[in-house]
């Protein structure tokens, strides 16, 4: 039987009109996401948040009372709550289970995984955010290891719990590397094979994996739900016709952003992320038909400047292209509009397929105009701290002289660490 669930939210003075209405119109489709029912809501304007229970002790007792009303077993907040107002508002309102948005993404994400991957880094992402809100419970943590001659004399179970967290937390950190090294590879493999890669990326259920599959004659997991995909998908792009681009052109499908994406997860999914961080070109996808796509343009922003500050590693940003999708759910008046006020971004239905001709067509003819041969000369001495630069080349020729090691590439920007060992005089072939 699904859970009866309250929503709780805060506007504040600064919060743009109809934007904390938004946020809690999302809060609900998440709390529905993860199988509860929406038995009712609190809004509340402030002028700020209560540091002891988010919403002031006179909406406390409030929501204690519209929750007794309503059989609810569950108050979810739209903010990140601090340890103490959890605690706070656990010991207020008595029965109801408190959660706020980050614990709900969480569960949802823990719900969609259905790989060893996508396994490894939402428990990640849990124990992280567990971990400094820890205040004894061991029962729920039993699991996570431990036994007989785990602790140490004189250990409390307090202090029992947060070890045996941060010992799941580091087993998972040495698992995911694994895995984010088997893609490294991947990856490796991709760039050694001359391939260029497009990244699907944008807000939850604004159509990525629809227009993935369109793209690609894909089969990625589709469902109007949020969340859908966690795991990243790679296949080749259709262009149309063979031979139409020097590279051949990949296309990576991503998990979807959300507004207030919990760090813990950005972090957590760095194999998943990764992905985006290093293609060439990123798709940022829209829900056209969506009247909150603005602040959904701002939250997938704001997500890819955590991405790129956790997983660029010193690399040029990809190329962003914006791309509004579901265009057939618009009318021709609005649609006309949508075109005037972005002549740069690109229109697309993946039900209908309008605009994808034209979206391969700009990708092929940009990719093949930024790619250029270059030729290396690498000294002895510096390989070995050029090795992990060096694979991210296309290389089309490999020669040992006595000199060093002479590498020609095809390269779509130039590395900034490999740019002082560029023969520019030999440099051959120009632009492609």
């Amino acid at each position: 039987m699904a859970e009866a669930a309250i929503l709780v939210g805060v506007s504040l003075p600064e919060t743009p009109q109809g934007e904390a209405q938004a946020s809690m119109d999302e809060l609900a489709r998440l709390a529905q996401s993860a199988g509860a029912t929406v038995a009712g809501s609190l809004l509340q304007a402030r002028r700020g948040i209560d540091p002891a229970t988010y919403i002031g002790s006179g909406k406390v007792e409030l929501l204690k009372a519209q929750a007794e009303a309503l059989g609810a077993s569950l108050v979810v907040f739209d903010d990140e709550l601090k340890p103490s107002q959890q605690r706070n508002l656990e010991e207020a309102l008595g029965g109801p289970k408190v959660l706020d948005r980050t614990q709900l993404i969480l569960d949802v994400f823990a719900g969609r995984a259905s790989t060893n991957e996508g396994r490894l880094q939402v428990e990640l992402a849990q124990l992280s955010y567990l971990l400094p809100r820890l205040t004894g419970m061991g029962k729920a943590l039993s699991r996570l290891g431990g036994g007989i001659g785990t602790r140490g004399p004189g250990e409390t179970k307090l202090e029992a719990d947060r070890r045996r967290l941060r010992d799941r937390i580091a087993q998972l950190g040495h698992e995911i590397e694994e895995v984010s090294r088997t893609r490294s590879l991947q990856r490796a493999l991709r760039r050694r094979r001359r391939s260029q890669v497009v990244a699907l990326a944008g807000y939850t259920n604004a159509g990525k994996s629809s227009l993935f599959n369109a793209m690609t004659k894909g089969d990625a997991y589709v469902e109007d739900r949020l969340f859908a995909t966690l795991d990243p998908t790679v296949r080749t792009l259709d262009m149309g016709r063979a031979g139409a681009a020097p590279l051949p052109l990949l296309l990576v499908d991503t998990v979807g952003f959300v507004r207030k994406l919990p760090h813990a997860l950005v972090a957590a999914f760095r194999a998943t992320l990764e992905e985006v961080a290093e293609a060439d070109v990123i798709l940022k996808v829209v829900d056209a038909a969506d009247p909150q796509w603005p602040q959904h343009i701002a939250s997938v922003d704001e997500v890819l400047e955590q991405v790129y500050a956790l997983y660029l590693h010193g690399r040029t940003q990809p190329q962003p292209w914006l791309v509004f999708n579901k265009c057939d759910r618009l009318g021709p008046a609005k649609l006309k509009a949508l075109k005037a006020g972005h002549p740069l971004a690109h229109f697309t239905s993946a039900k209908d397929r309008s605009g994808l001709d034209a979206l391969k067509k700009a990708l092929r003819d940009s990719l093949e105009r930024g790619l250029a041969v270059h030729q290396y000369l690498i000294p002895h001495a510096a390989l070995g701290q050029l090795d992990r630069h060096l694979e991210e080349l296309r290389v089309l020729k490999r020669e040992w002289t006595a000199a060093g090691l002479r590498v020609e590439a095809v390269v779509s920007h130039e590395l900034a660490a490999l740019a002082p060992y560029r023969v520019k005089a030999a440099a051959k072939g120009g632009k492609r």
